[in-house]
């Protein structure tokens, strides 16, 4: 939707897509990093969220890390360079190099069948 735009983009950060419960020396859950619910993060579980985040949004499209690994280890923290001093996009990944060609297609749906659709439901709804 925006990629043929130069000053907006949507990227997404899979940071947290293969990531595991952190474990404790015992084997068991590290409850440091969560809430007293159980369910929320701690702010060490969001200080870790937010590196892991941080690092995806510098890694290059295609090459981004789909894990966190819990190691509150500030060292992994990784940093804009001279080479790429920017946030990692699509466009600047060279990951798609041209922007595509959006010409308008042909819709698969026949523009008749929304309207059935769209009766039949009013229909089922009122009964």
């Amino acid at each position: 939707r925006y990629e043929e735009r130069e000053d907006f983009t949507v990227v997404m950060q899979p940071f947290f897509r293969n990531t595991l419960l952190p474990l404790d020396s015992n084997g068991k859950p590290d409850l440091s990093f969560f809430a007293a619910d159980c369910f929320h993060f701690s702010g060490r579980g969001y200080a870790e969220m937010a590196m892991a985040l941080w690092n995806n949004m510098l890694e290059p499209a295609g090459e981004k890390q789909t894990y966190n690994n819990f190691t509150h280890d500030r060292s992994k923290l990784k940093c804009p360079n001279p080479e790429k001093r920017f946030l990692s996009t699509l466009r600047n990944s060279g990951f798609r190099s041209s922007v595509p060609n959006l010409d308008k297609t042909e819709s698969s749906v026949p523009y008749w069948a929304v309207i059935v659709a769209a009766v039949a439901g009013i229909l089922v709804g009122s009964l």
